[in-house]
C-alpha cells in the first residue's frame, strides 16, 4: 500500500510504502466504541458528594422522646427527612467509574482509527519537520501550505519533542507524542498529521504485536 509524502511547502515528493497490517486493517464500529467509553470514563473525575447523616453537623441527642408527644418518631435531626439533615442515596465521592480495556483490544482500535484516516484521507504524512525556526507562525505556514484548516492532532516522534511549543498555541490543533496516540483523541480531531519518523516508529511497534 502506497500513501503520497508531501514537504512543508504542501507539495508531494514521494509515495512511500506502509504495511498493510497497520494501515489496512477492517473497521469495527463496536470495538472503536467500546474502547471510546472506557478512555472517557477512565479519565472521568468524580466531583459531585454529599454528606450521609454521620457526616452532617447536629447534635446526636434524641429531639423528643419516643412516645407520648402525638408527633412522629424521630432519633436524630441529622435524619435525612429533616431540613439540614444527611442525604440519603446521595452522590458519593468514592464511586468507580473506569473501565477495563485489554491491550490487545485497545492496539487493534488504534489501528482501526488510523486505517480509517487512511482510507478517508485524513492521514497525512510529512517527509520531515525541519521548520527554520521554532516558532508558531512558523507551524502555522506548514498546515496551511497542507491546506489543513479543521481540528488536527499533530504527533511528534522523539526527535522532534521540542517542536510541541510550535503548535500549543494555534487554534483547532491539538499535539501529542506518537507513543501515546490513542483512539480518543484521533477521533476527536479531523486530521492526523505523521512525519515518516512517526510512520516507521508505529509499523514498528504494531507489526511486533
Amino acid at each position: 500500500m502506497k500513501i503520497p509524502v508531501y514537504n512543508i511547502e504542501g507539495k508531494e515528493v514521494e509515495k512511500m510504502e506502509v504495511s498493510e497490517s497497520v494501515f489496512g486493517v477492517k473497521k469495527n464500529d463496536d470495538l472503536i466504541h467500546q474502547v471510546m467509553v472506557a478512555i472517557e470514563a477512565n479519565g472521568r473525575q468524580v466531583l459531585a458528594h454529599t454528606k450521609n447523616r454521620g457526616e452532617r453537623a447536629g447534635s446526636g441527642i434524641k429531639p423528643w422522646k419516643q412516645k407520648g408527644t402525638g408527633r412522629a418518631r424521630v432519633g436524630s435531626v441529622r435524619n435525612p427527612a429533616w431540613r439540614k439533615g444527611g442525604v440519603a442515596f446521595g452522590p458519593r465521592k468514592d464511586r468507580n467509574f473506569s473501565k477495563k480495556i485489554n491491550k490487545k483490544m485497545n492496539s487493534k482500535a488504534i489501528l482501526m482509527v488510523l486505517s480509517a484516516k487512511l482510507k478517508d484521507e485524513e492521514l497525512i504524512i510529512l517527509d520531515k519537520l525541519n521548520l527554520a525556526v521554532k516558532k508558531t507562525k512558523a507551524m502555522a505556514e506548514v498546515l496551511k501550505n497542507l491546506k489543513i484548516n479543521k481540528k488536527t492532532l499533530v504527533a511528534f516522534c522523539e526527535a522532534e519533542k521540542d517542536l510541541r511549543i510550535t503548535s500549543r498555541n494555534i487554534k483547532k490543533v491539538e499535539n501529542i507524542m506518537v507513543g501515546q496516540l490513542n483512539v480518543a483523541d484521533m477521533l476527536k480531531n479531523k486530521f492526523l498529521l505523521l512525519t515518516k519518523e512517526s510512520i516507521a516508529y508505529l509499523e514498528g511497534k504494531y507489526n511486533k504485536q
